[in-house]
């Protein structure tokens, strides 16, 4: 019990962190087994489990000694055998008796100790019958032995009838049954002994317990107090007369309900110990903060005899938290929430928002002015405004609003719990008051003003806290151009403009220079051979903030601007990179395509410049690389489209017409222009199967493609069913995310290699 008192348990030697070694003693052993293999003639073998190490061995015969275990061959037919008898033995749990590689008979015994095998106890170099003289020749030639001489030693082995096997394996089971019990009585030895080691160690401990720095009490089963140490009367100020006879309970400092102290209570019961911050109470009155931990003692009949609780004072801790936490949380100057207080407040409003269904608003208020009051006056005189005005904007808000100084003369207020946006209206128009309001400071008098500029939450789109602070702080520079004083409510839509803008060329123009374009590419098929006949090259903005951005977020801006001959041909000769890459990894694409803009198709030197991409890239076949237009860029300009697309064509390049239908699609223009491939827009394919009008152009484009002898794909394939619709048509080849999705350059080869149509498709 004294161990258990102090939070020690003796530690019992268990027979699986001991071997064999451990637990008998091989000097008396081998004194032993050296006396029977005198009297007896046989070998006798002590292996310990599961390492297989041979611990002793006596009346090893000739034919062993001399030759097999002296040449490598046959002595690792030896070590073969060892393994597979004793890994039989393992698993019978009782005598295993076995013809070895090298002709001889082995026999041998688990010794167990408390259910463990932990050795084997073996004989063996016997033989059953007469040797039989043409094996043991064929193996002294196989080995390369004196065959002689290997045959004598041969003779030498005691040949043994079946009854005298028999008695052999109850003789070597009933050493085994010793050597057994040998362990067994060391092992209790050993346990006696760590045992009474760990008593006396435990009584030294125990003797030294109360003189730890820790306060300690320990209290009977019905929780009376029987002991405390000098630290508990030193942090507590209790002598042991105050207490002994008490319960624990009159050091409650009253900040803990009954459900506190019922939780501590039932893990004491049900897992015997508890530890945390507990707030208590000194005999001064004053209360302080300490960490707590209680164990209980069990008797032998295993009820509760005793807890035992130890404690620290922690106050000095809960005071250096406390100052860190001002300093991390909260303005130096003002004493109101920095921005770091002020995002996690805002998370948890939003969180609150979503749960009750309810609005917020942020407002980002800027003091007009202040500047000319910092530098007319000084700092100082600057500071007890900005304290003075903190004041007085706190206090128009109501409890659970949250004020903030975010740096300067900046502030931000997060309104809660909100019917509807006009119910904050009196609330800002205070908030516009208190910063009006005059500062007296001795005989100065000092006044500004305030812009704010608000948002609300929830808003129809998802939002984080950062954006909602973004649309606020831009509402507040709309109140300051619209002259100061006043409040501005953010407009989705003026700021969806605004960001527009912000995209801006020379943001695109960063972005090609810093590598954040991207190339994905989108495989196109045969469906119904199944073979990926290529993919098409399409642009992504991998953006630092926003993520993947698809073309339509960004292509647009740069449609009429010099750069979209930039980025054209950047991805032209990115396109030609992955296609090199994929050669020298063993996958020829026939058909990858990319798109070229009307302004870069048109610019004068575009075949010059697609000369000097394509040299770049010696490897890469041009007639493997095909252009893609829309039909509207092409139609444009048609003499010098067909002029551009003539002169590729000497090149080896082909072209297709993309979205094809959108545009004119006049059969003169389609014999004019010599392209490859239509491309069937996707709006046609996408309701193709609800829409006769729709089924009826595709009809009539596969027809024109037929008749022109073009060949024609179809895009925005999206399920089985358009697949088989669009094959029962004449249309074979397609792309679409019912195919699959576009992917980096570096995912294709898998896809290749894994994609099969659908059964479908192969009968349609």
């Amino acid at each position: 019990m004294t161990g258990s008192l102090i939070g020690l348990t003796p530690k019992e030697l268990q027979v699986s962190e001991l071997g064999i070694a451990d637990l008998v003693d091989l000097d008396q052993l081998k004194n032993l087994f050296e006396m029977i293999s005198h009297a007896t003639g046989f070998t006798i073998g002590f292996l310990d489990h599961p390492g297989m190490n041979i611990l002793l061995a006596t009346g090893w015969k000739r034919v062993c000694t001399d030759f097999h275990r002296r040449c490598p061959a046959s002595e690792g037919q030896c070590f073969t055998s060892n393994y597979q008898l004793l890994n039989q033995l393992g698993r019978s749990g009782h005598a295993v008796v076995q013809r070895c590689q090298n002709g001889l008979v082995d026999c041998a015994v688990p010794i167990m100790v408390e259910g463990r095998h932990l050795a084997s106890l073996s004989t063996g170099q016997i033989l059953l019958q007469e040797p039989d003289v043409e094996l043991f020749t064929r193996q002294a030639e196989k080995f390369g032995f004196e065959t002689t001489d290997y045959l004598q030693a041969v003779a030498e082995v005691a040949v043994v009838d079946e009854q005298k096997l028999k008695d052999i394996t109850r003789f070597l089971g009933a050493m085994a049954q010793m050597i057994s019990q040998m362990g067994y009585v060391r092992l209790q030895l050993k346990n006696e002994l760590a045992q009474r080691k760990h008593t006396d160690a435990v009584l030294r401990i125990a003797a030294s317990a109360f003189e730890a720095k820790e306060g300690m009490l320990i209290a009977d089963a019905s929780r009376t107090i029987l002991q405390v140490n000098k630290s508990f009367s030193d942090i507590t100020g209790y002598s042991l007369d105050d207490v002994v006879g008490q319960n624990p309970r009159m050091l409650a400092s009253g900040r803990h309900d009954r459900f506190f102290y019922d939780a501590m209570y039932q893990a004491l019961d049900t897992k015997g110990f508890w530890a945390g911050e507990i707030w208590n109470r000194r005999k001064n009155g004053q209360v302080y903060p300490e960490w707590l931990t209680i164990s209980t003692v069990k008797d032998e009949a295993g009820e509760v005899a005793h807890y035992v609780a130890t404690f620290n004072d922690i106050s000095e801790r809960f005071d250096a938290q406390a100052q860190i936490d001002t300093l991390a949380f909260y303005d130096p100057l003002t004493g109101l929430p920095n921005r770091v207080l002020l995002a996690e407040r805002l998370q948890q409003a939003m969180v609150q928002v979503q749960r009750r269904g309810q609005q917020l608003a942020v407002v980002c208020l800027d003091l007009d002015g202040f500047k000319h009051v910092n530098d007319g006056h000084g700092h100082e005189v600057g500071d007890q405004m900005l304290t003075s005005l903190s004041k007085a904007m706190q206090h128009t808000l109501r409890e659970g609003d949250t004020l903030a100084r975010i740096g300067g003369d900046e502030f931000v207020a997060v309104l809660i719990d909100l019917e509807n946006l006009a119910s904050c209206l009196p609330m800002l128009t205070r908030l516009l008051l208190a910063a009006a309001s005059p500062v007296q400071l001795g005989e100065l008098t000092l006044q500004c003003s305030a812009s704010l500029g608000v948002t609300f939450y929830a808003q129809g789109q998802d939002m984080d806290a950062d954006q909602l602070l973004r649309q606020a702080d831009q509402a507040m520079y709309q109140a300051k151009v619209a002259g100061k004083n006043r409040y501005h409510i953010f407009d989705a839509m003026q700021d969806r403009t605004i960001r527009g803008h912000h995209e801006t060329l020379g943001r695109i123009r960063l972005a090609l220079a810093q590598n954040e374009l991207v190339l994905h590419y989108q495989p196109k098929v045969n469906m119904r051979s199944g073979h990926v006949i290529g993919a098409e090259a399409l642009i992504r903005w991998q953006h630092p903030d926003k993520g993947l951005l698809s073309p339509i977020e960004f292509l647009p801006v740069i449609e009429n601007d010099p750069l979209a001959v930039e980025v054209g041909e950047w991805v032209i000769d990115t396109t030609l990179t992955q296609m090199a890459r994929w050669l020298a990894g063993g996958l020829d694409l026939q058909q990858v395509s990319v798109n070229v803009g009307a302004r870069q198709l048109q610019h004068e030197d575009f075949v010059a410049r697609l000369k000097c991409i394509l040299a770049k890239h010696p490897q890469v076949n041009p007639s493997n690389l095909q252009i893609e237009v829309l039909e509207t860029s092409a139609l444009s300009d048609m003499a010098q489209v067909s002029k551009v697309i003539a002169e590729c064509a000497q090149m080896g390049l082909t072209f297709a017409l993309d979205d094809f239908g959108t545009g004119y699609s006049s059969l003169i223009y389609l014999k004019r222009l010599q392209v490859a491939m239509l491309k069937i827009d996707q709006s046609f394919v996408r309701d193709m199967l609800e829409d006769p009008d729709d089924l009826a152009i595709l009809e009539g484009v596969i027809g024109l493609a037929t008749a022109f002898k073009r060949q024609v794909i179809a895009e925005g394939v999206e399920t089985v069913a358009h697949g088989t619709a669009l094959l029962r048509l004449g249309c074979d080849y397609a792309q679409g995310y019912g195919i699959a999705r576009p992917m980096p350059g570096a995912a294709m080869p898998a896809w290749v290699a894994s994609w099969m149509p659908d059964s479908a498709w192969r009968t349609a």
